[in-house]
């Protein structure tokens, strides 16, 4: 029996084992740092609309965002697999291992860009118009550490379009304020992107790939990563205040600033150990605990179900 053989088994590999393989390849779970903020536009614009919750297209949104990240996340391992291959932390990632072939992610990443798509039809024709404009950036973000320090600043971009689409989704017409919210994401996204760099300053500077720890050193990029992570905290409060929020929205705003407090007071330049706490645990509570809040806070002031 060859190796292959003997991590596969000796039978088949199934359907069911294949589709498992490629969710973990996209990590479909972190969807969650993103969707909240989505849900907490497109709730916000339904309150301003006609006061009730529109669940077909809040659905047809979620579909879209998980859709375009599933995108976005199958391109981002294809392009990156030999960085990946070279690099100790990422090698047992499935492409790399061959747990998912080339092909099955080419095939998986166009599903999700087609069920993207379809959700953006189905929504409304601005949608669908603009859905070109929010593939692009999860296309060139890979490519970006390939020409630039600051790819970071590519995937907060890239992330910041999640907001503005679902007030767009809601209304049919551009805000301002739903502006202000995807930049609030962007920037909070590509500040822990900072972070989450920081454990490949090694592997990055032995191959010539570009980011902001490995240009200017871990210290530099985790100030970076307070710096984003406190203009972040003003714009949701500049959003907070441009929607007349209330008391409960201010109340998931403490918990949002008390949160990043921590995550910085457990991720040290010369201790990188609690990365994950701070990276994993730590963002996906502040995306569900401000969207609680937020929830909250539209159903006082009179959202119905």
């Amino acid at each position: 029996m060859s190796a292959a053989e003997a991590a596969l088994g000796s039978g088949p590999v199934q359907p069911s084992s294949k589709v498992k393989a490629f969710l973990r390849l996209v990590m479909i779970e972190h969807s969650v740092f993103a969707l909240p903020f989505a849900y907490i536009a497109a709730l916000t614009a339904m309150f301003r609309a006609d006061g009730s919750i529109q669940w077909g297209t809040l659905l047809l949104v979620t579909v879209a965002m998980v859709g375009l990240r599933t995108f976005a996340m199958a391109c981002n391992r294809i392009i990156d697999r030999e960085i990946d291959a070279r690099n100790p932390r990422t090698a047992s990632r499935e492409l790399v291992t061959g747990a998912v072939s080339v092909r099955s992610a080419w095939t998986g990443a166009l599903v999700a860009v087609v069920v993207f798509l379809g959700a953006a039809a189905l929504l409304n024709p601005l949608c669908l118009a603009l859905a070109p404009v929010a593939v692009v950036p999860m296309v060139v973000y890979p490519y970006g550490k390939r020409f630039t320090h600051y790819p970071h600043a590519i995937l907060g971009l890239a992330q910041a379009m999640g907001p503005v689409g679902a007030w767009l989704a809601v209304t049919g017409s551009w805000s301002w304020d739903a502006v202000i919210l995807g930049l609030a994401v962007g920037i909070w996204i590509g500040g822990f992107d900072l972070i989450f760099g920081c454990q490949d300053v090694q592997a990055d500077r032995a191959h010539g790939v570009l980011s902001v720890p490995a240009r200017f050193g871990i210290p530099a990029a985790l100030w970076g990563a307070r710096v984003c992570h406190a203009v972040t905290t003003g714009l949701l409060v500049w959003f907070g205040l441009a929607t007349e929020a209330g008391l409960f929205y201010w109340i998931g705003m403490v918990i949002v600033a008390v949160a990043f407090v921590y995550e910085h007071r457990v991720v040290r330049p010369h201790d990188l150990s609690r990365l994950n706490r701070a990276f994993f645990s730590v963002n996906g509570f502040i995306g569900i605990a401000l969207f609680a809040c937020a929830l909250l806070d539209l159903l006082v002031r009179g959202l119905t179900v």
